[in-house]
């Protein structure tokens, strides 16, 4: 009995250890970016594609792990079609053609990969670099809050059909299939009259699609790339993005989970890039507004520069601020962390600063971790109304000065970084004394 006893108290303090390093930022009892995710991704060789995907997918086929897919010019999977793709499968896309996948609206993508046997977008060189093909575009029939239901892809791109490339709808629940474990490298194509593709982009997909566990690494245009739609997505990573990590458009109502964007200071586009970017539209003319425009509700997000030098790397001009929120825009985040950027939030400067508008942008129990400045307007210099407003104990928010070694487990690995936070970083914030609501 006594044995017993010791071993419930030892599992107690362990669980209880465990749920204090995980209340924010990224969770997981184990580090779940371990076996499918890959930090070099320029060096492991695939070998020469063995079949060429070219033209239009028009009835359902299934990629396999025995052949390398070679993605030649813009490939589009239509007329309700259901494309499979096997775990472990690669798929090249051509830099000569710069090659690109859509799933057309009504058509489908199971990407169904395991911990294990990820399934690998990736590019045709040797020497890969970003930019060096497409991208992968997944269209629906969810709601977006352009005038009239439906819009279309810009990018360039060449069906053979314009009902190839339209997205939006009526259906929130609409399926456009899988991605899970899944691994996106070295996309992001620029063209002179569209500028840079993205190299995943949802547009009108609804919340019965799975978008889990993919990473986006060395994207030259936006990692993920939502417009419209209700997606749900969950234990996503984008890495050393040159453009944002995140953006959110068109009216989508988006939950992101558990999910991560490490930014380097060293990589970034001639015009700014940042971890996320939350806008209603791009042109308030073209936005209807009877419909509902942008929401995102993010939780246990870890959004994170890494710098040799943060204080150097600010001051010339190399950090820019981790998320901006742009008007008539909705945005909450919670138990989440946010280190190393210059400041950590910006609002649009058409954003009044009223309690409406303030009630719309929500940070509760949030992390800012080395930034300078923590929530600024654009174009003004004192934030202190924004500072007393989020610094707030109502908000639950923490502010802290901690180096990357102090404040995640392991974030210097170069293989198999962990962007926990440390337990100790936890233990001394002021959430110790509410607790309530951790385990929901």
């Amino acid at each position: 009995m006594k044995n017993f006893i010791q071993t419930a108290l030892i599992f107690l303090l362990v669980f209880s250890t465990a749920s204090a390093q995980q209340e924010k930022g990224i969770i997981g009892y184990s580090n779940w970016l371990n076996s499918w995710t890959e930090f070099k991704p320029s060096q492991p060789d695939y070998g020469e594609p063995t079949q060429i995907l070219s033209g239009n997918i028009t009835k359902d086929t299934k990629l396999v792990k025995r052949d390398v897919y070679l993605l030649l010019g813009d490939v589009f999977v239509t007329d309700s079609t259901t494309l499979t793709i096997e775990p472990g499968t690669v798929i090249i896309g051509d830099f000569e053609s710069k090659g690109s996948l859509t799933i057309s609206n009504g058509s489908k993508i199971i990407a169904n990969g395991t911990q294990t046997d990820p399934i690998i977008f990736t590019s045709s060189r040797s020497n890969k670099k970003p930019g060096d093909w497409g991208g992968l575009f997944i269209l629906g029939d969810a709601p977006l809050n352009t005038y009239g239901k439906l819009s279309s892809l810009n990018y360039g791109l060449r069906p053979s059909s314009t009902e190839d490339i339209g997205f939006g709808g009526y259906n929130s629940e609409s399926n456009s299939g899988i991605l899970r474990y899944v691994r996106i490298e070295f996309a992001g194509k620029r063209t002179k009259q569209y500028g840079y593709f993205n190299a995943l982009t949802l547009a009108g997909v609804g919340n019965k699609t799975v978008i889990e566990n993919v990473m986006v690494s060395y994207s030259a245009g936006n990692s993920f790339n939502i417009l419209g739609g209700s997606a749900i997505l969950e234990q996503l990573v984008s890495y050393r993005s040159s453009r944002n990590d995140y953006e959110f458009n068109y009216g989508t109502q988006c939950q992101l989970i558990n999910s991560l964007a490490i930014r380097s200071p060293y990589i970034s586009s001639a015009d700014g890039s940042r971890c996320m970017v939350v806008k209603s539209y791009d042109n308030k003319e073209d936005a209807d507004t009877s419909k509902r425009q942008t929401f995102v509700n993010a939780e246990n997000l870890t959004l994170v520069n890494i710098s040799n030098d943060l204080r150097s790397d600010i001051k010339v001009g190399l950090v820019q601020e981790a998320i901006y929120i742009g008007a008539d825009a909705s945005f909450a985040i919670n138990k989440s962390v946010i280190s190393g950027f210059y400041p950590a939030v910006i609002f649009d400067d058409q954003i009044q600063l009223n309690n409406q508008n303030l009630e719309k942008i929500q940070f509760t129990r949030t992390y800012f971790n080395n930034c300078k400045g923590n929530i600024y307007r654009k174009g003004y210099t004192n934030n202190d109304d924004l500072e007393s407003w989020y610094g707030s104990r109502a908000f639950d928010n923490l502010y802290a000065k901690g180096s990357d070694d102090e404040t995640f487990i392991d974030a210097k690995d170069s293989r198999n970084p962990d962007f926990r936070l440390q337990v100790n970083r936890i233990i001394a914030s002021n959430d110790f004394i509410d607790d309530d609501d951790d385990e929901d």
